[in-house]
């Protein structure tokens, strides 16, 4: 018999055995109405009011019963499920920085639209050239990473943030890659405020912070360009060449802040790598990206 909880996943040294499905739970859905058990009504007594030859008046009290414990059953059942989801995505956010930015920014995605008539996402949070002249809205120096224009544009960049990010906090540990992570996408902005116009959004500075420094950590990871099967270290060298041959197209992509988010990732893998040596970042691994 498993420990994990069916309905939250919790961990129980001493797990209760529903008598009616069969199935663990811990101590917070034990009872049948706490994790809307299927087979309660199924199993229960014969003797149970309404079952045997009671009048019209009695089956009606009793069918009216059992409603109301089928509906208390599936609001327990609906409020377990949902702390336990929450529960499950609160550890993951805890134990990888990448989720918890994955989180944020899908949240951040859909709110900037639910709440556009309360609070405009695209004009309080983006950077901007205008910002540094005036100095105002410092903020955004950070918050432009979590708001994306399109849900291509967020699905993509969590893709890579997905695969790549996880693989640098396994290397170098959650504290490190949280610095990473904020300091190439700091850099990227102030790189394309200094060089772009009009206001900028998007993860893709900072993401390309850590692929550039996990390329310098673990050079020998093999992932998928367009199907095309190249060292982690070549695709950064064609991302970054992508990058500088397209600074000025009006493609609506910020590349300088691509180069600078990949400038700052170099610095801080070299350093990284200098300090803990090469030892310590393990075998290389195969992934896909289609940037």
């Amino acid at each position: 018999m498993t420990n994990e909880c069916w309905i939250c996943g919790k961990q129980e040294p001493m797990p209760y055995k529903c008598r009616y499905c069969g199935k663990t739970y811990c101590s917070d859905h034990r009872l049948p109405e706490q994790h809307g058990c299927a087979g309660f009504d199924e199993n229960a007594p014969q003797g149970f009011p309404g079952t045997h030859g009671n009048t019209h008046s009695q089956n009606a009290d009793a069918e009216k019963l059992i409603k109301d414990m089928l509906k208390n059953t599936a609001k327990h059942a609906a409020k377990g499920a949902a702390a336990g989801m929450l529960d499950r995505i609160k550890r993951s956010m805890y134990a990888s920085p990448s989720m918890a930015i994955i989180y944020v920014c899908v949240v951040s995605f859909f709110l900037q639209f639910i709440i556009r008539g309360y609070v405009d996402f695209f004009w309080l949070f983006p950077t901007s050239p205008q910002y540094l002249i005036l100095f105002t809205r410092p903020w955004t120096l950070i918050t432009h990473i979590f708001l994306h224009a399109s849900l291509t544009h967020l699905f993509f960049n969590m893709l890579v943030l997905f695969f790549f990010g996880r693989e640098l906090e396994r290397r170098v540990g959650n504290r490190v890659f949280w610095n990473v992570f904020f300091t190439s996408g700091i850099v990227a902005a102030i790189g394309y405020i200094l060089t772009g116009t009009g206001p900028m959004i998007g993860a893709s500075g900072a993401i390309y912070g850590v692929f550039a420094c996990l390329a310098i950590l673990a050079p020998e990871i093999r992932v998928y360009v367009y199907f095309i099967p190249m060292k982690i270290i070549h695709a950064l060298v064609l991302f970054a060449l992508m990058d500088f041959v397209l600074i000025g197209a009006p493609d609506m992509i910020a590349h300088t802040a691509h180069l600078s988010g990949v400038f700052v990732g170099l610095l801080m893998g070299m350093r990284i790598k200098k300090a803990y040596g090469s030892r310590r970042f393990g075998r290389a691994h195969d992934y896909y990206s289609q940037r």
